[in-house]
């Protein structure tokens, strides 16, 4: 297997094989093309997923070891719980998405800098006025507190980025996602990178062919029509 960076080009949007990304840095498997919904599409559909930073080109990666949560082992401890127990929210989807990614990207430059340029920034606010980009809202008293965001075109919700305003509530955000893909019989969550918070919550890692394995298993499920209608979600927390 030749293991080589690929150049793509700006009109077509095919990728090499996953199998071919780089050892080092792991995963990296090319560089150029676009940000388009149809690029997009095709790449998450190969287990590839877009990740740079502010001047620098894109970069698609397809990492050796890859991040997913089970549905069923996802964690909610007793704390998380009281927490909602104490503090009920409202949960909602694909009814803020802009400002769901704006806090995201605000969050992470406040802290240490971001992976959400602005240019990613525009390509998933396009992906979702396309239906490809979806996105999970925390509110409390009317107030966007917490939430997520990510890419579902199959029975794979691969998940970009969270934030929250209140503490737990991107924990919250999280819980309602899995519970909302269990009550449609989806398969699994792809958090792309293994992180010591998604580890707490269920996260485990696995080989890449594995998971292009379980996600071609899920490319012959279909989202229900009304699975990502903007809406809010009742007796989501079981």
């Amino acid at each position: 297997m030749t293991k080589q960076l690929y150049q793509l080009s700006q009109d077509q949007f095919n990728f090499p094989d996953p199998q071919h990304a780089l050892d080092d840095p792991d995963g990296l498997l090319a560089v150029g093309g676009c940000l388009s919904v149809a690029r997009l599409k095709n790449a998450y559909s190969q287990g590839i997923f877009p990740w740079f930073g502010d001047y620098e080109p894109i970069m698609w990666w397809s990492p050796s070891e890859r991040g997913i949560i089970e549905l069923t082992d996802f964690h909610v401890s007793k704390s998380l719980r009281k927490h909602l127990r104490k503090n009920p929210v409202t949960v909602t989807v694909n009814t803020a998405f802009d400002e769901v990614i704006e806090a995201c990207q605000q969050q992470r430059i406040d802290v240490e800098g971001t992976w959400i340029t602005d240019d990613m920034l525009n390509a998933y606010k396009q992906a979702h006025l396309d239906s490809l980009a979806h996105s999970v809202e925390v509110w409390d008293d009317g107030s966007l507190v917490g939430g997520l965001y990510g890419i579902m075109q199959t029975g794979v919700f691969c998940g970009e980025s969270m934030f929250h305003h209140q503490a737990n509530c991107s924990k919250l955000a999280m819980w309602a996602l899995v519970n909302w893909l269990k009550r449609h019989d989806a398969h699994f969550i792809d958090c792309q990178l293994e992180n010591p918070y998604l580890l707490s919550l269920g996260e485990k890692v696995v080989p890449r062919s594995d998971f292009l394995t379980k996600l071609e298993q899920a490319a012959s499920y279909k989202i229900p029509t009304t699975m990502w209608q903007a809406q809010e979600l009742t007796a989501i927390y079981d």
